[in-house]
């Protein structure tokens, strides 16, 4: 007979039992999970838990096959069965895939996730979400175990959702992401340097690396800009790096407005600390080695080329004097930008010399205008034409003509300037000249320049959360193909696909276009599109045995077209010339629409005040700019500076030169207006 007492030890034991059967089935499961290499691959259930037929490392294979049959929680068997069934089946259908079959799971899967992306960014709650992460998931499946997250993995990531996400968003530098514009705009255009592969910083604080994708683009510009510069009548010169303190005290004004800014060298070499201390063997500035006249690294060449031009100008038969300079420049910047404003920048500076002011007035506009063609014609990006207020000037200057260009966050951004200098630089140099009637004459100058910000431009004014969007004009590749290789053992397929390949890209060569091949075989073709289509090239062409045999090949724009296009072979290179200018002119439209929309039209200062204080650089899709009438005022230019960040970015040339001020009061003051000004929040 039972005692009470021997039943309840009896009960004990057994849930001891129990419960080490359950835990060993859950470490024996996951342990064959990770052991692939060493069992053999028949894998079952069974009602009562997990039957695994193994054979293990270090086991004797004499031995007859075990078999180990484990409990499983019932909650358990379900999940475990469906698993081992859809791990089993992925693995079978990811060794049986073709590379086309392949690409094409890759390019679905991308699409879907794409959509769960723009799903959430929208708003869509978890329950809507859920049926297409499982279809994510089962397409993920099809490519095989190693695309699904262990079990490991996913309850990690379910888990911890919220806080991996908020640290894939953090500051880490190997992240890919791309912060959405929405989120946080800085972030947004800082992610899109950093992961196109444009540029990094330096150990250098304000500089920064240029990569090669990045001096690829600014190459495109360089050698464009450097065609319209030859035949506005200006040759290529190079003048030093290093410029005297003493000629920048030479112009009053220039001085003031950099002096700040200047990055000053006092020694000529270094030596060995010898003193005690701290510092005791380390490098020092020689102190016997201090220079008489301490040199500025130039940040800008006006003062080292007017010295020049006093020896090349002589006569009225010198004049007009044309000189243009592709270099670097170091103005020592607080807060720094990547590309939009870095302590060093590469730029051209152009500096004219005239017999007239007139002369040096219309070389200024029509280099204004050659820069406004740039920006449209090459970048995509339309511009407001002015001048600058009196406060607004370059440093010397009597006049200074800009072109303003609109940011997607409703920002301006100062993107090419070209200045008056009158007889200033002239003056302070002694420049003079002979003219035709035997009188000495001082000379009449210009400078006009753009730099590196132009790229930053280009970010900004066409690229999305997905990355970089190129005009096809600019693109340092317009066209990358990537060819899907047959499979291992059809020799015939390989050697027609290549022919194909060869002739698809002559031709494409034999329009003028700018083609990539990218045939690794160590990247997957999924991984090969989304490279691509970060970096912003305009068309991806894909071309397969398949296409091969149809004589077609596969289109893919990066904007402007969702949908991939099927175009013959023989009519490929003339379709992409084609699509490429279609896509030109896309960019360009939106970008017109998209400034037009963002200027606001005789507002009050209140609303302007409004909308603006506010404002930040971080904010997406902002009020814009204001077109204002004003009477020209420095103090009340400061004042409203000082009330709501806003600046005025320019006087329209079109509105001032038809008069539109005349019979208007000024938004500010009340008094009668002398200008239509245009008003905002600037880079």
């Amino acid at each position: 007979m039972c005692t009470n007492s021997s039943i309840r030890a009896a009960s004990s034991a057994l849930r001891l039992c129990l419960l080490t059967m359950a835990a060993t089935s859950a470490f024996m499961t996951r342990a064959f999970q990770f052991l692939p290499a060493v069992r053999t691959a028949r894998t079952r259930t069974v009602a009562g838990g997990l039957c695994q037929s193994h054979t293990l490392m270090g086991v004797n294979p004499k031995m007859p096959r075990q078999s180990l049959c484990l409990p499983m929680p019932r909650s358990s068997r379900h999940h475990v069965s469906t698993r081992l069934m859809s791990q089993t089946a992925s693995s079978h259908e990811s060794t049986s895939l073709s590379d086309e079959e392949r690409q094409e799971l890759e390019s679905k899967i991308k699409a879907k996730g794409d959509a769960i992306r723009a799903m959430k960014e929208g708003g869509v709650s978890k329950q809507d979400l859920a049926p297409h992460v499982a279809e994510l998931l089962e397409l993920k499946s099809q490519l095989g175990p190693s695309s699904l997250p262990s079990p490991s993995q996913a309850t990690t990531t379910n888990r911890n959702s919220k806080s991996e996400t908020k640290q894939t968003k953090g500051d880490t530098e190997e992240s890919d992401y791309i912060t959405s514009r929405s989120e946080n705009y800085s972030k947004w255009y800082n992610d899109i340097i950093r992961v196109c592969d444009l540029a990094e910083p330096s150990p250098v604080r304000g500089c920064m690396v240029i990569k090669p994708w990045g001096m690829a683009i600014w190459d495109q510009i360089r050698n464009d800009l450097d065609a319209r510069i030859k035949n506005h009548g200006a040759e290529n010169a190079y003048f030093p790096l290093l410029i005297p303190k003493s000629f920048l005290s030479k112009e009053a004004e220039h001085v003031d407005g950099f002096a700040k800014e200047c990055a000053v060298v006092t020694h000529h070499r270094l030596t060995v600390d010898t003193s005690e201390g701290p510092n005791n063997g380390g490098l020092i500035a020689d102190p016997e080695a201090e220079l008489e006249d301490p040199l500025i690294i130039r940040p800008t060449s006006e003062t080292m080329i007017w010295n020049m031009f006093k020896k090349w100008i002589v006569s009225h038969r010198d004049l007009p004097l044309k000189v243009n300079q592709w270099a670097n420049v170091m103005r020592w910047e607080m807060r720094t930008r990547p590309f939009l404003r870095t302590s060093e920048f590469l730029w051209q500076e152009g500096h004219t010399a005239h017999a007239t002011a007139e002369g040096a007035i219309q070389d200024s506009k029509d280099m204004l205008d050659q820069y406004a063609e740039l920006c449209r014609d090459l970048l995509a990006i339309p511009v407001i034409k002015g001048a600058k207020s009196p406060s607004e000037r370059f440093a010397g200057a009597e006049e200074t003509f800009t072109i303003e260009a609109l940011m997607q966050n409703g920002w301006a951004l100062q993107s090419g300037t070209s200045h008056f200098l009158g007889q200033s630089f002239g003056k302070a140099f002694d420049v003079t000249f002979q003219d035709a009637e035997g009188k000495q004459q001082d000379v009449w100058g210009t400078s006009w320049g753009v730099s590196t910000r132009l790229i930053g431009a280009l970010i900004m004014t066409h690229s999305d959360d997905a990355g970089l969007v190129l005009p096809p004009r600019v693109a340092p590749v317009q066209v990358v193909v990537v060819p899907i290789p047959p499979k291992k053992n059809d020799e015939e397929g390989k050697i027609a696909l290549n022919n194909a390949l060869d002739k698809l890209v002559d031709d494409l060569k034999g329009k003028g276009l700018k083609v990539k091949v990218d045939d690794r075989d160590y990247v997957r073709n999924g991984a090969k599109y989304f490279e691509w289509e970060r970096k912003g090239v305009p068309l991806r062409i894909e071309l397969g045995p398949r296409d091969v045999k149809d004589g077609v090949c596969v289109f893919k724009y990066r904007v402007g077209k969702e949908e991939k296009e099927t175009v013959s072979l023989d009519e490929a290179s003339m379709k992409a010339v084609d699509g490429l200018d279609e896509l030109q002119d896309y960019l360009l439209g939106a970008a017109k629409d998209r400034l037009a929309a963002g200027i606001n039209l005789m507002a009050t200062y209140e609303e302007m005040k409004e909308a603006l204080e506010k404002d930040e650089a971080s904010e997406y899709n902002g009020p814009g700019l204001y077109m204002v009438p004003w009477k020209c005022d420095a103090m009340n230019e400061e004042k409203i500076k000082e009330e709501c960040k806003a600046t005025i970015r320019c006087y329209p040339t079109d509105v001032n030169e038809a008069g539109m001020w005349k019979g208007k009061k000024c938004f500010y003051s009340g008094e009668d207006a002398t200008h239509i000004a245009l008003f905002g929040r600037a880079f």
